[in-house]
């Protein structure tokens, strides 16, 4: 068995075998605190306890607006967040869970009859593969088939991100969107304690570092990503600690769209106009955490911004005002405010 092989495999037996409930973790790397948005909590009641018990996840990448939407889970576990996602598509939509560990996959697999009859529908509109996320198409996704692909704590646990990536934009459709959370860290981990079975099954060692990330994404050519919410975290096994050293820890849960970007924030003179009809955001639309369109009040937007709100499946909710054929120069994130709060420094935009 190859170096690679023998990772894979304990990668899945840490979180097939080893692994029995949240309450063996280690740290909390991989079930941080996220508070459940609102509009999910009534959801989560409708999922058999043993898919909830046996998830890991460090966050909740479920995006609004997913009627009808096919929607990929990359490495869905035990189906938590396909769940989810199955009851805001609707019985017309398409969920797809992808996950190399057997025995959260069949777990997924097994309560697929309970969990349609318990949503009302005649038909189930999810399906479960036993598979790897960096070969989508040995389970059958095609090229530009998927409307929104999510994951939760998984990316970091791949050695081969880029291909993950590559994999993502492949099948996206055009104007599709990845929205997911993980573990990202301020500093490459050293690479002795890249293969370590702890470290890794606890979400550390494989931790993406931000600036990795966003050069991979460009590689990609993919421009821009923002950041939706941020939360460092502490390690505090004794143990595991001194193995890290200084290296800080945060999750994060990050957006970014199948569109073509600039490479830092053009100004076009665009002004967006959030008209509302999202049902998860009546009053004001959040795109990230420093652009937050107020119902009916206009935000001057970079070309980038524009492009995320008008060439994806939230452009029916937006008026925007302004074209690509006057150039203004750089946008001047620094000064522009939305009339909540300032406008900080987030991923490749603003």
């Amino acid at each position: 068995m190859d170096k690679h092989s023998n990772v894979i495999e304990n990668i899945k037996t840490y979180y097939g075998k080893t692994l029995q409930n949240k309450n063996d973790l280690k740290t909390s790397a991989c079930c941080t605190d996220q508070n459940v948005p609102d509009h999910l909590k009534e959801l989560m009641g409708n999922i058999h306890d043993d898919i909830v018990s046996k998830y890991y996840g460090c966050g909740s990448p479920i995006p609004p607006m997913l009627t009808g939407a096919t929607v990929l889970d990359l490495g869905c576990g035990t189906g938590l967040d396909c769940y989810l996602a199955s009851q805001l598509v609707g019985e017309n939509g398409r969920v797809i869970g992808v996950d190399m560990t057997k025995e959260q996959i069949s777990i997924a697999q097994n309560y697929e009859d309970y969990q349609k009859i318990k949503f009302g529908y005649k038909k189930k509109n999810t399906e479960f593969h036993h598979g790897y996320i960096e070969d989508l198409d040995s389970i059958g996704v095609a090229d530009n088939s998927v409307d929104v692909i999510i994951s939760n704590c998984v990316i970091n646990l791949t050695n081969d991100k880029e291909k993950v990536f590559s994999e993502i934009f492949r099948v996206l459709k055009p104007g599709g969107e990845l929205y997911f959370s993980d573990v990202f860290c301020d500093r490459r981990i050293p690479k002795e304690l890249m293969d370590d079975p702890l470290l890794l099954g606890e979400c550390l060692s494989g931790a993406m570092y931000i600036e990795d990330f966003r050069r991979m994404l460009s590689n990609l050519n993919i421009n821009d990503y923002r950041v939706v919410t941020e939360s460092p975290f502490e390690v505090n096994d004794v143990d595991i600690r001194k193995k890290l050293g200084m290296v800080k820890f945060t999750s994060m849960t990050l957006r970014t769209f199948k569109c073509d970007f600039e490479d830092i924030c053009e100004n076009y003179g665009h002004v967006a106009y959030y008209q509302g009809g999202i049902h998860e955001y009546p009053n004001n639309f959040i795109l990230d955490d420093h652009h937050q369109f107020e119902k009916g009040f206009p935000i001057p937007v970079c070309g980038n911004t524009s492009k995320m709100i008008s060439e994806t499946r939230f452009g029916e909710h937006f008026l925007l005002v302004g074209d690509f054929s006057s150039h203004y120069g750089e946008f001047p994130c620094e000064l522009i405010s939305n009339g909540k709060h300032d406008i900080p420094s987030s991923g490749s935009c603003c």
